[in-house]
């Protein structure tokens, strides 16, 4: 199929308009405020009124909320805006709650694994056992705003835990069990966690991984915790590591009788109160921990899935992800909608691309989330998922995490689905969702993602800080969005938080991306503009390789780097200098891949490991990853860096040389 960019690939009937979601939402703003008649008008309305917009989506959803509204949104500037002061609500009850919406015996969860057959828990299963878990944490001694963290996949339990722990105001965090344990001590000991869950080990791609030896190495690193629950997830590992406090098995907390529905108290707590954290790696010092509120989680996932993904009551939800990646944090949005999820722990091509596809026939999926990487795998294997799998029940899918080429959104809806709601999208995990986003009442365009999202007031800047339209520029949000991020933890004076968003244009949002908007509001994602390394959508922060690579013997300095190739996939090499004397061979390559596969992550390890005679720094000393970058992404060393301000402007003379070479 031929096609090109901005070619209109669907278009969504009337009636599909008129049933949708965002229909509904138009028609209900409309019987007492603005008639809205399009989805310009609706945006537009939604960031010069935002403070409107929110309620009518709190009112839309009917959110619970207890006290007196004071202030749907503070007159204070980003970072410090926040939301429905005078109100408290609780995350878990707002999923929860869907319970006795509906047959209780009707299907929540599918799950399956490498470990486990595909299977189902109902409403009444999940409630049940996230109340009787969640009374047994108050037993333990947790508390409104103790840290829980766990360290395990994408399983039922772990969504057990979550909204456990988050139902009496407990404060959530997860790393995934493929982290390195360095990786997962950097994040987790940050927030001072009480309590720890754990599995023993998981199964990916057909093989076995037992953790039971980092997760001994990683519990020694938090003192605080005084609790593990370890659940027994992969056969034949040792059941649970040396720990200085109190061990339990999974199983043991579900002994007694049930709590019924209405003898179960949830906290509800302000707006201001932490929710979970999440982790996005900087390019300096530990990784960012991001706390996010009940209040603004809510509403934007509400608003994200309804709107975004055209997702109604009684759908079934499925994004492929970790538990290392904000996407599994969004995963309850199709219970939180009344409406199904399915979870999947497991190698996406195991045994091959059909995987998934299996996955989604045998679950009735409708809405599907997953990257454009794994699309040109599925076509590269000569699958042709509509013809192979019914996908009788999928309406929307959605390609997150890189850019989506107008080729394969292309492929998408030839080989998928012809009548399929199909685009592509970008976030962070800042917001825990999407900043330009879909709807189904925009024509879907090749290679081209739809629009802002509604209540995101995102745009092109230039270097001045003007707005531009049809050039690339920095991507930008002016206005504040209920899921932005509280604050970073430990954070006390928002000094972290505004020189990691607002240190180039003051009071304005700086997300870190490359983009270019066309005259009608698409828009293109062309990368990173800052040195955070994006593997496939998994963003990783380069400290965390430095740190690394500080411990290898005769390595004098390192500097890795993300390339996207324009196609939706990445290059990302790692630059070694030796010390003096030293050679960079296969030996230390090999040790270098075996280090940070073991310590961080496979998504750690470089496309290509080059020897170079020297690092660039600034006068500072401080590691030149942007000016390289953009070496390597064409420009000319004189624009990319000031001489003056170079403290060894041989060195990147080499990279420019290096760069030239590899064009």
């Amino acid at each position: 199929m031929m096609v090109s960019e901005g070619d209109i690939l669907w278009q969504a009937s009337p009636e599909r308009r008129a049933a949708s979601m965002v229909g509904q939402f138009m028609r209900f703003v409309g019987q007492d405020g603005p008639e809205l008649t399009d989805f310009a008008a609706l945006h537009r309305w939604s960031v010069s009124e935002p403070a409107a917009f929110w309620k009518a989506v709190s009112d839309f959803f009917e959110v619970e909320m207890e006290g007196q509204l004071d202030q749907v949104m503070t007159d204070d500037p980003m970072p410090r805006t926040r939301w429905f002061t005078g109100t408290r609500l609780n995350y878990a009850e707002q999923i929860l709650r869907n319970e006795m919406r509906g047959d209780p015996a009707r299907v929540m969860l599918h799950h399956c694994s490498e470990t486990r057959p595909l299977a189902a828990m109902s409403w009444t299963e999940v409630g049940a056992a996230v109340r009787k878990l969640a009374t047994r944490l108050r037993a333990m001694g947790v508390q409104k705003g103790d840290r829980v963290v766990a360290y395990m996949p994408n399983i039922p339990e772990t969504v057990i835990a979550m909204l456990a722990s988050t139902a009496i105001g407990a404060t959530w965090a997860t790393a995934a069990p493929e982290f390195g344990p360095q990786t997962v001590i950097d994040r987790f000991s940050q927030i001072e966690p009480k309590l720890v869950f754990a599995v023993n080990g998981y199964r990916y791609g057909g093989k076995n991984f037992d953790r039971t030896g980092d997760l001994t190495r990683i519990l020694a690193e938090l003192p605080t915790a005084t609790s593990l629950v370890m659940l027994d997830y992969l056969p034949d590992a040792p059941k649970a590591p040396a720990f200085h406090g109190e061990t339990l098995m999974w199983d043991d907390l579900f002994t007694g009788d049930d709590v019924p529905a209405d003898a179960f108290k949830y906290e509800r707590v302000a707006s201001d109160h932490p929710l979970w954290t999440l982790f996005s790696s900087g390019t300096t010092g530990l990784p960012k921990p991001i706390v996010q509120g009940h209040h603004g989680i809510v509403l934007e996932h509400l608003k994200n899935g309804a709107f975004g993904f055209d997702m109604a009551p009684g759908d079934t939800y499925f994004c492929y992800s970790t538990t290392g990646w904000m996407v599994w944090n969004t995963l309850m949005t199709g219970p939180l909608l009344n409406g199904k999820v399915t979870l999947y722990d497991g190698h996406p091509t195991y045994p091959d691309a059909g995987a998934l596809w299996q996955i989604m026939q045998d679950t009735g999926v409708s809405h599907f989330g997953v990257s454009p990487t794994f699309m040109q795998l599925v076509r590269q294997q000569g699958i042709v998922p509509g013809k192979d799998y019914d996908l009788s029940k999928l309406t929307t899918m959605f390609l997150t995490g890189s850019p989506a080429t107008p080729e394969i959104l292309a492929w998408v809806h030839e080989a998928v689905k012809q009548d399929l709601f199909a685009t592509s999208q970008s976030g962070g995990t800042e917001l825990c969702s999407g900043i330009l986003a879909g709807c189904v009442l925009l024509p879907v365009r090749a290679g081209e993602i739809q629009a802002p999202a509604l209540g995101c007031d995102a745009c092109a800047f230039d270097e001045d800080g003007r707005q531009i339209v049809g050039e690339v520029g920095e991507l930008v949000i002016r206005k504040p969005m209920p899921s932005m991020p509280l604050c970073f933890w430990g954070d006390v004076d928002f000094a972290r938080y505004t020189d990691s968003y607002f240190d180039m244009y003051p009071g304005i949002w700086r997300h870190g991306d490359r983009v270019r908007f066309n005259d009608h509001g698409g828009s293109y994602v062309l990368g990173r503009s800052d040195a955070t390394l994006n593997r496939f959508g998994v963003r990783i922060g380069s400290a965390e390789i430095y740190r690394t690579m500080e411990g290898i013997n005769g390595v004098a300095d390192s500097l890795i780097l993300c390339i996207e190739d324009g196609q939706g996939g990445y290059y990302m090499p790692l630059f070694v200098q030796m010390q003096p004397g030293l050679a960079l061979d296969d030996a230390k390559k090999a040790e270098i891949v075996k280090r940070l596969r073991s310590e961080r992550s496979p998504r750690h390890v470089p496309d290509e490991i080059v020897a170079a005679p020297e690092i660039p720094t600034t006068l500072t000393g401080k590691k030149m990853e942007v000016p390289v970058r953009k070496l390597l992404l064409g420009q000319p060393v004189d624009k990319v860096a000031s001489r003056d301000a170079t403290k060894n402007p041989a060195a990147l003379d080499w990279f420019a040389d290096f760069a030239a070479r590899r064009s």
